[in-house]
């Protein structure tokens, strides 16, 4: 169990969580990270950082964007990291973090915007900060109330959600 003052890194990358609409485009775009404003409304104690390192859909995301995050992670100072991340190509980028040594990083979304009044995002980051506490190192996915290893998990789209990958 991590010990109560040792900070947590959230990085964000983009993703349906941090979509806003434009009226005049009709059309959602990702906008500025509301994950603070967040951890701020649940009264989070645990110290933490926000960093931003891309503001993109996954499915823009490129190996370029994704090496970004790896090294940003790999860099940190703190052993505990967050990313939010769009889930359509949430699974690739947790396979490029698999190498790096001694880190529990959680990959979190949303399938509604944050900013939307019935979003699963703030569940989604509450079960995040949960996970890396608790999680020995490795990578993980945590979504609609399940933690998954990275390694074992799939979106299946038709259903909307993630699922074990059948061994």
């Amino acid at each position: 169990m991590l010990p109560p003052q040792t900070p947590i890194l959230l990085l964000t990358t983009g993703g349906t969580i941090d979509k806003i609409y434009f009226d005049a485009l009709s059309d959602y775009q990702v906008g500025e990270t509301v994950m603070a404003k967040l951890l701020e409304i649940a009264r989070v104690k645990r110290p933490f950082r926000v960093e931003e390192v891309v503001r993109k859909d996954s499915l823009e995301l490129d190996d370029a964007d994704r090496a970004l995050i790896r090294d940003r992670v790999a860099a940190a100072p703190e052993c505990h990291v967050i990313i939010t991340h769009g889930t359509d190509t949430m699974t690739e980028t947790a396979k490029l973090l698999s190498a790096i040594p001694g880190k529990t990083v959680v990959l979190v979304g949303a399938l509604a915007p944050a900013r939307f009044g019935e979003s699963d995002a703030s569940f989604n980051l509450g079960m995040a900060f949960a996970t890396v506490q608790v999680a020995e190192p490795g990578v993980y996915i945590t979504m609609s109330g399940s933690v998954f290893r990275a390694d074992k998990v799939v979106k299946d789209r038709a259903r909307g959600a993630f699922v074990p990958v059948e061994e």
